[in-house]
């Protein structure tokens, strides 16, 4: 799995070729280009993880929930690294 951010699929989009979702990512709109999964299809409800607006992995809600708690995690960190210790 890739550093990505967990998404879920509100609607397909017209036209663009089928390749654009518009995403809830929490609770933020986002259109989302899911061409590179061109062998998947997708419908409301579908969770997917998303790297630099792209979809990149079609997932379930478990996939995506630790997904999140990997990006909270992270997000924790310990001190600062950069910290000159002052």
């Amino acid at each position: 799995m890739c550093l990505g951010i967990p998404g879920q699929v509100i609607r397909m989009l017209d036209g663009y070729a089928g390749q654009l979702a518009l995403v809830d990512v929490i609770g933020e709109q986002r259109k989302v280009n899911v061409g590179m999964l061109a062998d998947e299809t997708f419908a409301p409800g579908d969770w997917v993880i998303i790297h630099l607006g792209f979809a990149v992995e079609k997932t379930d809600r478990a996939g995506a929930e630790e997904a999140m708690a990997g990006l909270e995690l992270m997000g924790r960190g310990g001190s600062d690294p950069f910290a000159d210790g002052d």
